[in-house]
């Protein structure tokens, strides 16, 4: 059976979290995923909606590694870890300079480096074993795990963008997470890096099902054309991948008049590209496109139109055959 797994996403409300995960629970997918923005915190979101969803194994997507030190996360791991009976995937990443700067107060310095040393020190703790480490960035001493892991190794999977991060994940990672990249430059990094070393290719889908096509796309469009203007290393990214003029007619109408009609300027090539958005027929035929360049599990991020509980109903209808109920 094919692999499937859904992020609730940060705009929920937490009531309507930990329903999805309960309805999640009927499913069985195979992870349930949980976004941190600047909203819920991540580990204690975790770890409530795995008290409503006993079977999918869940995961972070992502922890800001710029706003916990390392033996924080380890910390929040294990605890996460031991209440969900060892169900975590840890999914780090660097968030943004906006968030990781404007928010958090931390410069953003040697991402990838910074990722590096967080991955060994929370390695390091999860054996239980003190630890006394010396990086270029971290120097710690004489720190133990107060309580006992109930796994030694947790797997850890990189969101990644950028060459040198998607390298780093493919060199110490169990999994790495990617979003809005084109289909045709994924293939080409998925048969590259995998020829390295095998690990789990996952991608987090910007998706929305509903029954009216006009309505799907325009709430795809909608939260595709928000990443892109807030977001500088999206933006970048997709600039330099193929669709230079869209990324710079959505920033221009950004600076002009914001976000209401952003939407506009997000073509239809892009769309089909980046995202999952039409009729439920339409949306298993655009998952099976995404398998199809390699990815081992789609993960669909969940974008409500309408109503969240039959918007949510009709999402996991259409991808895990689930009957309303």
């Amino acid at each position: 059976m094919e692999r499937i797994s859904y992020s609730l996403g940060s705009l929920l409300s937490i009531d309507e979290v930990l329903a999805c995960a309960k309805k999640l629970e009927q499913i069985k997918p195979d992870v349930m995923w949980i976004p941190e923005t600047w909203g819920m915190e991540n580990f204690s979101m975790m770890a409530t909606a795995s008290r409503e969803n006993n079977f999918s194994k869940i995961g972070s997507s992502i922890i800001n590694i710029y706003s916990r030190s390392p033996n924080l996360i380890a910390m929040g791991a294990s605890t996460v870890d031991t209440i969900s009976n060892g169900r975590l995937i840890l999914g780090l990443g660097t968030s943004s300079v906006p968030i990781v700067e404007d928010f958090h107060g931390q410069e953003f310095q040697f991402p990838v480096q910074r990722m590096r040393e967080y991955v060994e020190i929370i390695r390091l703790a999860l054996q239980n074993q003190k630890i006394n480490y010396s990086g270029k960035i971290f120097s710690l001493k004489d720190f133990t795990l107060l309580t006992k892991p109930l796994r030694k190794e947790i797997p850890i999977y990189l969101a990644a963008i950028n060459k040198k991060m998607v390298e780093l994940a493919w060199e110490i990672g169990d999994g790495i997470i990617f979003y809005l990249r084109p289909k045709e430059e994924m293939k080409k990094t998925i048969s590259v890096m995998q020829e390295t070393r095998k690990i789990d290719t996952t991608l987090q889908i910007i998706t929305c099902i509903d029954n009216d096509y006009e309505k799907a796309s325009k709430r795809a469009k909608q939260t595709l054309s928000f990443y892109i203007a807030v977001g500088e290393i999206y933006r970048e990214f997709l600039h330099s991948s193929g669709y230079s003029k869209e990324t710079e007619d959505i920033l221009n109408e950004y600076k002009k008049t914001g976000l209401k009609n952003l939407h506009e300027f997000v073509t239809e090539k892009m769309l089909d590209d980046l995202c999952i958005a039409g009729t439920p027929d339409m949306g298993l035929k655009k998952l099976n496109a995404f398998r199809e360049i390699g990815i081992d599990l789609p993960i669909i991020q969940f974008n409500p139109i309408g109503d969240t509980r039959e918007s949510f109903e009709l999402l996991t209808k259409t991808f895990s055959g689930e009957t309303n109920e």
